[in-house]
């Protein structure tokens, strides 16, 4: 096991596009950290620098105490799993857990050693016998896992490695991975794009847009304080909804002037209410989870919506809504439930907003 340091790591391409720009962070001793964004945020361009399969424009990387800018990935100490299997198909699954331990010089006996431990953790013993197209695709992926877990090496990558199973299989595998990090207490660097995975698997979290990290920390801090919209937006399902209108004083208390002309309440501990209280007068915009909403009868401050659809889902339901021209979810109880064209009333829980400066999209709590 071992640390892995990133110190102002960036990746720039010869025909001048930035992959990676500044990324500086640690990954613990025996952390499973997840990379998250969206396509083309660069999370893969970062790991496939860890693994030395990518070139570093500048900036230094260390695995334990080594700086391994310049060594070749073979000599990393490092095992990588990718979106595609990658197996071969003539040999049979104890061939290929074993291939890379063959080539590395490793004995038949130590083979075959680290093998059965290696099909016993994933539960591939029956399997062995067994060549890839004789698998399903969940199968394969713990063949793929199983691979690298024979090297024992400092440090796991995998790079997107249930993009390829049905949502069944995800949500297993996904617990397998969870399960096996446990075991074996070993430094994990995850990369995918869905958030789901992210904040179910991620001890903590690096959350990138356009190759520049925006937020790095524990998967629930993420969640209930983004440090800008980009992170609000993007975790959370469905994603946080935004009112945007001008900060204005009511009543001795401040409230957000939709457009609609609806006063919407401020509500905040009193340090951010201090911040708020200099935007009078100013554009902002309020972040409210679908969970934070409820319905509720009409009231001053009170938000009025048209209901567009109605999506239950079994132990809960989406209203999405249109709110004077903005668009909103509200999840609730699958209990009486209004109906598509229904007007309604929203009540919101105070305790949960978040505020945004809309010209750099910032959090005002950060």
């Amino acid at each position: 096991m071992a640390k892995v340091t990133l110190d102002r790591l960036r990746k720039v391409y010869p025909n001048g596009y930035v992959g990676v720009d500044d990324a500086t962070f640690e990954i613990g001793d025996g952390e499973l950290m997840v990379l998250v964004g969206p396509s083309g945020c660069g999370k893969s361009t970062l790991l496939r620098m860890i693994a030395g399969l990518e070139t570093i424009t500048s900036g230094e990387l260390r695995i334990g105490d080594r700086v391994v800018n310049d060594i070749a990935p073979k000599d990393r100490d490092i095992a990588m799993v990718f979106q595609s299997y990658a197996l071969y198909p003539h040999m049979t699954v104890a061939e290929n857990l074993g291939f890379g331990l063959k080539l590395r010089g490793a004995s038949k006996d130590e083979v075959a050693r680290r093998v059965r431990e290696s099909a016993q953790m994933l539960e591939l013993e029956p399997l062995l016998d067994r060549k890839p197209a004789a698998l399903s695709g969940g199968q394969r992926q713990r063949v793929a896992l199983g691979r690298a877990l024979v090297r024992q090496p400092q440090v796991f990558l995998l790079d997107e490695p249930l993009s390829n199973l049905d949502a069944k299989l995800r949500a297993s595998t996904r617990v397998e991975i969870a399960r096996l990090h446990r075991k074996l207490g070993t430094t994990m660097i995850y990369v995918t794009h869905d958030q789901v995975e992210a904040m179910t698997l991620g001890q903590r979290i690096v959350v990138l847009d356009k190759g520049r990290i925006q937020q790095i920390d524990t998967p629930m801090a993420l969640y209930n304080r983004p440090a800008n919209l980009f992170v609000a937006t993007f975790l959370g399902s469905p994603k946080m909804n935004l009112l945007q209108g001008e900060v204005v004083e009511r009543g001795g208390g401040l409230a957000l002037r939709l457009k609609d002309g609806v006063d919407f309440a401020l509500v905040a501990e009193e340090e951010l209410l201090g911040t708020l209280r200099r935007q009078v007068g100013r554009r902002l915009i309020v972040g409210l989870r679908p969970e934070d909403l409820s319905l509720a009868d009409a009231g001053p401050g009170r938000l009025t919506a048209r209901v567009e659809t109605v999506e239950p889902v079994g132990n809960e339901a989406f209203l999405n809504l249109d709110c004077g021209g903005e668009e909103m979810v509200v999840r609730l109880p699958p209990r009486k439930l209004p109906k598509v064209g229904d007007t309604v009333h929203l009540d919101h829980n105070p305790d949960h907003l978040h505020f945004f400066d809309p010209d750099t999209g910032r959090s005002l709590r950060a």
